[in-house]
């Protein structure tokens, strides 16, 4: 008899388990007007059934939520709209700052995800937190990637949401037009994650195991349409903009004033692809770049932020490895080097973008930049256009094909034959199966440069496995020595690297630890054209401890080797460099503790030391973060390096500060201000930006930035003061 009643149990949770991953909404058709306040007082709210039943992710995927959140969905011609009701244990939640855009992580939220193609590789993601602060975002590349979450992505819609006693309710309506699909299409896929900081859970509608990202989009449920969808073409946009601004360059004595115009203009051709274009676009309101310590022999690959490289950035930039051989990575363009080899930026005149799906299965992209010529730092003008196409293959897995050139287009006399152009072609097949199992890539790329005949190919693959216990990765690269692409990110050529990966994931049933993570990932290196010498190697072994309460702490022993062809100074302080043809062999320990990032005070800290080349290091990164929520946030970022070589070498101490004071006001004026201090970089500076956003995705930025010199003595460097104003308008 307990074996019978252990059977029916065993095939009830098969049945639904099963259940849960076919779940299905209906979309009702309505005629009558909805008032987005956060009432969801319209009666037609009510005949609609929710989409509910939502699983538990965290802290564990087996049970359902404590505390559930019901969805509704209603459309007209040109709005979807959707009402919330998240219930929670009381009503002390966590909302950390008013700014658009929020951070799930560490604070209440709702987040609804929609992969309106069905193809279970792109979505649209919006969300909102009880305070009624909204976020949207793009996930591509199946939600197999942090990278693949991209938030600098905008559009227009509204949200209001109300707290009340155990819940609060977020009502929204979504035009369509901020949507891609398919006309006449009666299905998108759909999921949703809450985040519940009181109950300490992170729920999902379609149950997520979690050795997978919360936002992976093999895990999604049907939203159903009552009727087909129409046309929803958006009205053209244009986004002007004008920026005064205002410098003073302290080394070479100059001082400038300019006033500059441009803008952005948006158009949208059927219902799935967006043509974009800009005139002499400025992104003096970027957010400032994060300085870094740089102790290795390459370049640092720092992230996108430009609003008009975002919108289907995937389709461009996810082409080869991210990490040794991107072909193609747009912060390039906008970006030169002048007669002393120093990075500087190179103004773009104009460009257009065209991307989007043709069809369910075609996806395309077509990107052409103009750069301008400065001949005082002997730069010419380039024509920089990349050509990307994605066609879906089986359920999930795609094929692409690039194309990436960069044409000379000035006749100054200073360009010399070899910078007359630079090209890249090639072929990457993506693979990800229904539920992300299976996972993997193979790509082959050739590159044309002058006079450059052989050996200018680049070639990967990588295959991973993911279950409940166990993700193992095969993968590996060859870069050839003359395989090069100005637009692109090569960490270096002339490599063959494997770099496999076993990690083991084991559950305690108690105790304070959610989940351990142990981990084995070595990467070996060999120079094809030194007869497939070794020349580096990296062994890392980790363990790593996720808490109930969402602390985090890991241990990492990691083993070294290093072969050094040209001589290298590792820090980077103008002493002796270490000498050229000289090998290393050297291991370092070091921790990491993460605290619970729901307080109002969290921190990490992260000390590591051991053996460094012919000598030896520590180093102590870490992090404070204090707030007043909503409208106060201080945080503290430092890295302090202590490396002893022996003499004649160099010994450091290099110190990098961060301190960034955020304000919120209120959802449409915000102040931040970011000072950094690296003496490896031998800078300080002060990046303040002050934005108001008086009207839909319109602001006012007054941006102050202020650069010193710090190795013998506190001067200034540049300074400068930005006003600009962008105005978004529909036609």
């Amino acid at each position: 008899m307990p074996r019978r009643l252990l059977l029916i149990a065993v095939i009830y949770f098969v049945y639904i388990s099963t259940s849960a991953q076919e779940k299905k909404v209906s979309v009702k058709y309505i005629s009558e007007t909805i008032t987005i306040d956060g009432n969801l007082n319209e009666s037609v709210w009510e005949q609609v059934a929710p989409a509910t039943d939502f699983w538990q992710y965290f802290p564990t995927d087996t049970i359902q939520a404590q505390n559930q959140t019901e969805i509704r969905f209603l459309y007209d011609d040109k709005k979807l709209y959707v009402g919330i009701k998240v219930n929670a244990i009381g009503n002390d939640y966590i909302v950390p700052s008013l700014r658009r855009d929020f951070r799930a992580g560490g604070s209440d939220n709702i987040t609804l995800m929609f992969d309106t193609f069905n193809d279970g590789t792109n979505a649209f993601l919006f969300g909102s937190n009880p305070a009624g602060v909204l976020r949207e975002a793009l996930v591509s590349g199946g939600g197999t990637e942090i990278r693949g979450f991209t938030t600098s992505w905008d559009t227009k819609w509204v949200g209001e949401t109300k707290q009340y006693d155990g819940y609060y309710i977020c009502e929204w309506a979504i035009p369509f037009s901020a949507f891609k699909f398919r006309e006449g299409e009666t299905k998108w896929r759909f999921n949703s994650y809450q985040f519940d900081t009181q109950g300490n859970e992170r729920n999902t509608w379609i149950n997520i195991p979690q050795n997978q990202f919360i936002f992976n989009l093999g895990y999604m449920g049907d939203m159903v349409f009552e009727k087909p969808l129409g046309n929803s073409k958006s009205p053209i946009s244009i986004i002007p903009y004008v920026n005064t601004f205002a410098g003073e360059d302290f080394e070479n004595n100059e001082d400038t004033f300019d006033i500059s115009f441009g803008g952005d203009a948006k158009f949208t051709i059927g219902n799935s692809l967006n043509l974009d274009a800009t005139i002499n676009p400025d992104f003096s309101n970027v957010e400032v770049d994060r300085q870094v310590t740089n102790l290795t022999r390459f370049e640092i690959n720092l992230p996108e932020r430009r609003q008009f490289f975002i919108e289907n950035s995937d389709l461009f930039a996810d082409f080869g490895d991210s990490r040794d051989a991107n072909p193609f990575f747009s912060r390039r363009i906008g970006i030169a080097r002048n007669a002393d080899d120093e990075t500087i930026q190179n103004d773009i005149i104009a460009g257009a973008r065209l991307s989007g799906k043709l069809n369910n299965n075609l996806r395309i992209g077509l990107l052409n930049i103009q750069t301008a010529t400065d001949a005082s730092n002997e730069i010419g003008s380039n024509n920089n256009t990349v050509v990307a196409l994605q066609h879906k293959l089986f359920s999930r897995s795609n094929i692409s094909f690039l194309f990436v050139n960069r044409q000379n287009t000035s006749d100054e006399d200073f360009i010399i034959p070899d910078e007359e152009y630079n090209r890249v072609i090639g072929v990457d097949y993506n693979l990800a199966n229904e539920d992300n199992s299976w996972t993997g890539k193979a790509y082959i790329h050739k590159s044309f440069t002058p006079e450059i005949k052989d050996d200018d190919y680049s070639t990967g693959v990588r295959l991973q496995y993911n279950s409940k216990s166990w993700r193992i990765r095969g993968s590996g690269v060859f870069i050839g020595n003359n395989f090069n692409s100005d637009l692109g990110f090569i960490r270096r050529t002339d490599i063959f690297k494997i770099d496999p990966q076993v990690e083991y994931l084991l559950f305690p049933k108690k105790g304070k630890i959610n989940r351990h993570i142990f981990s084995f990932t070595p990467t070996i290196i060999w120079r094809p054209t030194e007869g497939y010498f070794n020349s580096d190697y990296t062994i890392e072994s980790q363990w790593n401890a996720e808490f109930k309460n969402n602390a985090n702490l890991s241990a990492t022993l990691t083993n070294n080797y290093v072969f050094l062809f040209d001589e290298f100074d590792p820090t980077r302080s103008d002493g002796t460099p270490l000498p050229a043809n000289t090998d290393y062999r050297y291991s370092s320990f070091g921790l990491r503790y993460q605290s619970d990032r729901r307080k109002e005070f969290s921190y990490t800290l992260q000390p590591t030391g051991g053996a460094f080349f012919n000598g030896h290091i520590v180093s102590v990164r870490g992090d404070v973060n204090y707030r007043i929520q909503p409208y106060f946030n201080l945080a503290m970022q430092a890295r302090y390096d202590y490396i002893e070589l022996p003499a004649p070498f160099a010994t450091a101490n290099l110190w990098l500060v961060g301190p960034r004071l955020d304000v919120t006001f209120n959802k449409s004026i915000f102040w931040a201000t970011f000072i950094q201090y690296s003496s490896q970089q031998d800078n300080f500076s002060i990046n303040s930006r002050l934005q108001w956003r008086f009207a839909p995705l319109s602001d006012l930025f007054l941006v102050y930035n202020d650069n010193y010199f710090t190795d013998t003595v506190f001067a200034p460097r540049v300074r400068s003061i930005n006003l600009k104003v962008t105005y978004w308008l529909y036609l």
